[in-house]
């Protein structure tokens, strides 16, 4: 038995450890401990994230080996009209019966369901090709902004924009052959370049508002001259409802894609943002994401 003032000393000595023993298993650590995090472990293939504002790489795993997108390719897409000289967001495009046919030529691809002859506006085909990811709005975008005079052409045209304009942001390892994704052996880019992708496209505020939007609900104008409700289009992506801070941006997927995620999120005036490619399945494509953010947040 130790008694007297050894004792004493003894026993506070023991209290401190005990103590700082509690803070470590509940995780209440210092600043220092937490800016110290480890490196987290993904599933995905591949991983990038930085610093939206000062483009500092916050984390790389394979960043810059070349992977198919699936339907992030969507993202340029979108940075492409949105690019396009006197845009007029309003302006209106007949759906063409050749768009739903590449649907289902395509396996049922995703879609925004677009109804044959109805009239939409520039802003709903971006809202349809950027939260239920439509195959259909982007075959009717490439159509419209493409130059030529055959749809074929105006395709062919409007994806040579795509890559032009990916080489105009030094995206040396992007290149793509669809205007969707849905690509023919071609269509590829990393996680660091789909980064810098988003981050250019996120500087436009019309882009920013749609990727961020969890839900939104077309009024189309029909063949005849009424008005359709069209079904409300829900954001693919799962950070929006479950992530805070959330703002955006793509969901991909496909064979050779595997789960893609490009993401954002802002807290405390910090913009992280990054890229997953090739994870395994879609909860774990969440996971992943999450966890880049969790850990971009700290650096």
């Amino acid at each position: 038995m130790i008694t007297g003032i050894k004792g004493t000393r003894f026993r506070r000595a023991a209290a401190v450890a005990v103590t700082t023993g509690a803070m470590l298993a509940t995780g209440a650590l210092t600043t220092t401990q937490a800016q110290a995090a480890a490196t987290p472990s993904i599933a995905a293939k591949g991983g990038y994230v930085m610093n939206n504002a000062t483009g500092k790489s916050l984390y790389t795993k394979a960043a810059d080996t070349r992977r198919s997108t699936g339907s992030t390719t969507k993202i340029m897409t979108a940075l492409v009209v949105l690019k396009q000289s006197n845009l007029n967001l309003d302006s209106k495009v007949t759906v063409q019966k050749a768009y739903s046919d590449y649907i289902v030529d395509n396996n049922w691809a995703s879609n925004a369901k677009l109804i044959v002859g109805d009239k939409v506006t520039v802003r709903q085909l971006l809202y349809g090709l950027m939260l239920p990811s439509g195959c259909d709005a982007a075959y009717a975008l490439a159509d419209k902004f493409g130059s030529g005079s055959t749809r074929s052409a105006r395709v062919k045209s409007f994806i040579g924009k795509m890559n032009t304009t990916a080489k105009n942001l030094g995206l040396k390892n992007t290149h793509f052959d669809s205007f969707d994704g849905i690509g023919k052996g071609a269509n590829y880019s990393t996680p660091r370049d789909l980064t810098k992708l988003a981050s250019a496209a996120m500087k436009n505020s019309t882009f920013r508002t749609v990727v961020k939007t969890k839900k939104y609900t077309a009024k189309t104008t029909t063949k005849s001259g009424g008005t359709r409700t069209m079904a409300p289009w829900e954001n693919t992506n799962p950070l929006l409802s479950s992530y805070t801070g959330a703002i955006g941006v793509k969901t991909g997927s496909g064979p050779e894609a595997g789960y893609c995620l490009v993401f954002a999120a802002t807290r405390n005036g910090k913009t992280v943002i990054g890229t997953v490619l090739s994870s395994t399945n879609g909860t774990t494509r969440k996971s992943d994401a999450t966890k880049l953010l969790n850990y971009g947040f700290t650096k």
